[in-house]
């Protein structure tokens, strides 16, 4: 049985005005490019900070 990966995605793909971040999911750059060789955990960990990041803000 194929194991679905955790995403924050939701589909809108809109980078914020400095073109780091972001605004449908809260991820940088370098997270969403990350994200595929990424284990569950490091992507739930990042996941659970994405809440605490203020809309467009990289962290």
């Amino acid at each position: 049985m194929p194991q679905t990966l955790s995403t924050p995605c939701v589909s809108v793909c809109t980078l914020d005005a400095a073109g780091r971040t972001c605004l449908g999911c809260g991820r940088t750059l370098e997270e969403i490019g990350a994200w595929p060789a990424l284990s569950e955990t490091e992507r739930r960990a990042i996941m659970a900070r994405l809440s605490a990041r203020p809309a467009g803000a990289a962290q």
